[in-house]
Formats: C-alpha cells, sequence, structure tokens
C-alpha cells in the first residue's frame, strides 16, 4: 500500500484495545442515519431522470439541472446548519433536517412542471444540507477516541445505503404508468426522513454543545455514558472544559461560559485571520472534501445508467439492474472499510483508494475512448468499462468516501469545528452539484472518455496534496490534533515528538510501578 513513513503515520498498535461503548455506538447510529436522505436523493435520481425526461419532455440540460441542483441548494443548508447547531443544539439540528426533507421530497413527487420540480428540489436541498453537516460533528463529538474512526464513518455508510435503497426503487416501480413512478420514486424518500426524526429526539445532545453552553452536569452525563470508563469520561470532559476556556477542575453543573461579543469572531479566526494550525488545519479538512468529489465519483454515482448505455447495455431494465450493481458494490466496501479506519489509520487507507482511483480513472477513460472511436456494441472495451466502473466505486468506498467525513470532523479546534465542518460540506455538495449539472455537456463536449481523463488527472493532484499534508489523526484525541497542524510539511516531526514524549511518560510509569 502507498502509505508515506509508516513508522510516523502509524498509531501505536501495541496498546490494549478498550471495547467499543455500545451507547455511543447506538449514538452514532441513529445520528449517521440522517445521511441516507442524500444518498436516496442520488442514487433515485439516477433512474428516475429517465422517466422524468419521458414524461415532463424534458432537455438534457434541463435533466442535468434537475440532477445536480440539489447540492448546489444544499450549501445554503450546510452554511446555515453551522450557526443553527450552535444555537439550538446538534440534536434538534437533526430533527430538522429531516421535517425539511420530508417537505422537499413531498414537493418533488407532486410536481407536474420543471418549476414546480425545482422547487422541491430547493426544500430538500436545504434538509440534505443540514444533514450533512450535523451527522458527522455529533458523532465526533460523542465518539471516545477508540473508535472515532470506526463511527464517524457511519454517514458514509448510510450514504451508500441510500444509494443503493435509490436504485432498487428505481428497479421497483419502473413498471408503473410512466406519470407515476417516478413520482413514487421521489416521494417515498418523505417516509424515512419523518422516522429519523422522532427517533433522534431519543438521542442524548452532544456533550461538547453542552459543555459550550456551560451545562457540565448534563455532558458529565453523556461522557459517562459513552466513554469505556468513568476516568475516560473524566479527562475528555477536563480536555473539552481546557478548549471551551472552562476551569479543568470547575465541577459546577452549570458555569457561565465566555462568550465572544460577536458570533461573527468565529467566521474572522477561522477564514479571515486564522492561526498557522487553523489555516493548515481548515486547507486539509476544507481540501479533503473538494478532492472527494473532484474525482468524479457523482459523475459515475448519478450518471452510471448513461455510462452503461455507452459501453454497450442499451435495455432500461438491464441498465437499472447494473445500476444497483454498483450500489451493492459501494455498499459492501464501505462496510469493509469502516472496520479498518481504527485498525489501519487513516493516511494509509485515504493515499491507497486515491491511488486506485487514479488507476481506475484512467482505464475508463481509455477504454470509453476506445468505444467512442470503435463503434462497436460489445467490444471488449465495453466489458472493461463496465468492469471499471465497479472497481471504482469499490475503491473510492474502501478509502476516500468515508475518510473524508472522518477526517474533517477531527482536524477543526472545538470553538470552530461546526462552522468549519459546514465550510466542508459546503465545498463537497457544491462540487458534487458543479459535476452534477454539467457532466452531459462535459461528455458532448469532450467526449466521455475525455471528461473521465480530466478526472484522472485531478485526482492525481489530489493524492500528492494530500500525502504531502496530511497528518495522521488515528488513536489521537480531538484536542491533541490540534498539536499536529500549523507546520504544512513539519507535521512529521510533530507526531514523533508527541510519540516519544508518551513512550517516555510509559517508561516512567512502569519504572515506579
Amino acid at each position: 500500500m502507498i502509505t508515506g513513513e509508516v513508522s510516523v503515520d502509524s498509531y501505536d498498535t501495541n496498546k490494549p484495545k478498550p471495547k467499543r461503548n455500545k451507547y455511543a455506538f447506538a449514538c452514532a447510529l441513529l445520528a449517521s442515519m440522517n445521511s441516507i436522505l442524500l444518498g436516496y436523493d442520488t442514487g433515485v435520481l439516477s433512474g428516475a431522470s429517465i422517466y422524468i425526461k419521458e414524461d415532463l419532455h424534458f432537455s438534457d440540460v434541463q435533466i442535468e439541472i434537475i440532477i445536480g441542483i440539489i447540492n448546489i441548494y444544499s450549501l445554503l443548508g450546510s452554511a446555515i446548519a453551522g450557526r443553527t447547531s450552535d444555537w439550538i443544539g446538534r440534536r434538534y439540528t437533526m430533527v430538522l433536517a429531516g421535517i425539511i426533507f420530508f417537505l422537499g421530497a413531498i414537493f418533488m413527487g407532486l410536481a407536474t412542471n420543471f418549476a414546480f420540480l425545482m422547487f422541491g428540489r430547493f426544500v430538500a436541498g436545504i434538509g440534505v444540507g443540514y444533514a450533512m453537516m450535523i451527522a458527522p460533528v455529533y458523532t465526533a463529538e460523542v465518539a471516545p477516541s477508540s473508535s472515532r474512526g470506526f463511527l464517524t464513518s457511519f454517514p458514509e455508510v448510510f450514504i451508500n445505503s441510500g444509494v443503493l435503497l435509490g436504485y432498487v426503487s428505481n428497479f421497483a416501480f419502473a413498471k408503473c404508468p410512466l406519470w407515476l413512478g417516478w413520482r413514487i420514486m421521489l416521494g417515498i424518500g418523505a417516509f424515512p426522513s419523518v422516522a429519523l426524526a422522532i427517533i433522534v429526539l431519543y438521542m442524548p445532545e452532544s456533550p461538547r454543545w453542552l459543555v459550550m453552553q456551560g451545562r457540565l452536569g448534563e455532558a458529565r452525563t453523556v461522557l459517562e455514558k459513552t466513554s469505556t470508563s468513568k476516568e475516560e469520561a473524566h479527562q475528555r470532559l477536563s480536555d473539552i472544559k481546557e478548549a471551551a476556556g472552562i476551569d479543568k477542575d470547575c465541577n459546577d453543573d452549570v458555569v457561565q461560559v465566555p462568550k465572544r461579543t460577536k458570533d461573527e469572531a468565529v467566521w474572522k479566526e477561522l477564514i479571515l485571520h486564522p492561526t498557522k494550525p487553523v489555516r493548515h488545519a481548515a486547507i486539509t479538512g476544507i481540501g479533503i472534501h473538494f478532492f472527494q468529489q473532484a474525482c468524479g465519483i457523482d459523475a459515475v454515482v448519478l450518471y452510471s445508467p448513461r455510462i452503461f448505455e455507452k459501453a454497450g447495455i442499451k435495455s432500461n431494465s438491464k441498465k437499472l439492474l447494473a445500476t444497483i450493481a454498483v450500489g451493492v458494490c459501494k455498499t459492501v466496501f464501505i462496510l469493509i472499510s469502516t472496520f479498518q479506519l481504527d485498525k489501519i489509520g487513516r493516511r494509509p487507507l485515504m493515499l491507497t483508494s486515491m491511488g486506485g482511483m487514479v488507476i481506475a480513472l484512467f482505464v475508463l477513460a481509455g477504454s470509453l475512448t476506445v468505444i467512442n472511436k470503435s463503434h462497436h456494441t460489445g467490444h471488449w472495451a465495453g466489458g472493461l468499462a463496465i468492469f471499471t466502473v465497479y472497481a471504482f466505486v469499490s475503491i473510492f468506498s474502501s478509502g476516500m468516501g468515508p475518510i473524508a467525513w472522518v477526517y474533517s470532523s477531527e482536524v477543526f479546534p472545538l470553538r470552530l469545528r461546526a462552522q468549519g465542518c459546514s465550510i466542508g460540506v459546503a465545498v463537497n455538495r457544491g462540487m458534487s452539484g458543479i459535476i452534477g449539472m454539467t457532466f452531459i455537456s462535459m461528455y458532448k463536449a469532450m467526449t466521455i472518455g475525455g471528461a473521465f481523463l480530466l478526472f484522472a488527472v485531478v485526482a492525481s493532484i489530489g493524492w500528492v496534496f494530500m500525502y504531502t499534508m496530511f497528518p495522521e489523526t488515528q488513536g489521537r484525541n480531538l484536542e491533541e490534533i490540534e498539536l499536529l497542524f500549523g507546520s504544512y510539511f513539519g507535521w512529521r516531526k510533530t507526531l514523533k515528538d508527541l510519540k516519544a514524549k508518551e513512550a517516555a511518560e510509559a517508561k516512567s510509569r512502569e519504572s515506579e510501578v
């Protein structure tokens, strides 16, 4: 595997692994289920667009806009969600996400023309933006450091599960009357959002948000439930209090937290006048979202029926079946990678995944170019293109898919985490929207092979960027991770110093015993 300096990037694996906390697992699972909303919408539009175009007589440009615009609309949702989650809490922000998406799904199912459908996409997009921002933030703040990678990857698991459900919905309702089938495909997404909004009400609030509100007693209770021991809970609470500017020795249940005179101070500290560590964290936390989408994953997921058609599959039902296999590959490999994040580490999986994607994209570009030039159906290049689509989505889901959400939720300091993550999600959804709304026009202008060649070049740049600037965060608590940022190319030395200090402290404890 392409991992860089293994001795530096690998966390100490000799330490005994604590048992996973079942309560934290349940909280992360329920919170991450909000991400199924985006996955379902992405998957279902892939097939529903075939029938929408035929029923409402949309042009290719209108189909591009309908498919990709929800990600642009979600920019507004994710931007607002950062402030909303700091105002009303992480839990009620998740409830709000479910309610908004419910309304959007109903509007889309009832749409009778382009403007009506666009309005439904707008409402659903706001809900998606809220859900995508808050799920990884909440999970990272509830999870203990020993299993944070495992738990924080859950949003990507449910995105992939939602994509698969969307593909299955396409196939299940494809035989309905033309005017009804696509409406059921879109409208049925309203029901899971209601169930999720109700379930979230039974979850605890994020302990970090509680501390930021001065509610230390409630935070202590949540931490004791989500930690593997009382000692760990006490240490986590001390770290959070220190990051929030509260005396670590304070044992009151309710305290007054120092407030900024203006909420805009957070944005100034994050964007306008960041310190070196904050700037480094922002570059990595936001950059990983950019490259996750700029590699073209949504072009494959959203337009896989068109790619399969280019590869020689002409029947609508066969294209939908082949597309379901894309969802199966994504779901299977995301489940595999989820259990490896806290064992292998972020960097090895990240770099190996992106490297594999670069190779797959070059092969896909080459095979589609051969198909375009040969004009033969059933050509060997068609089989290679289909295989490469499955390989690409599998490699993506085994690394870059979950790691973008895990990594970006870890690197920002507590006081900037919600806003930092909201920017990352905005970049993620913005790139997805741009690709979704331009892919058909792009491949018509430069051929479909040329489009994927462009994605391959961008992914290659992304691999170099991540290899150079991304520290390993595996096994570190969220407050300790801040120490790794600030020296863009010297973080390896900082990590070595941290490990040397830990080793010295461990040796000192052994000698005392």
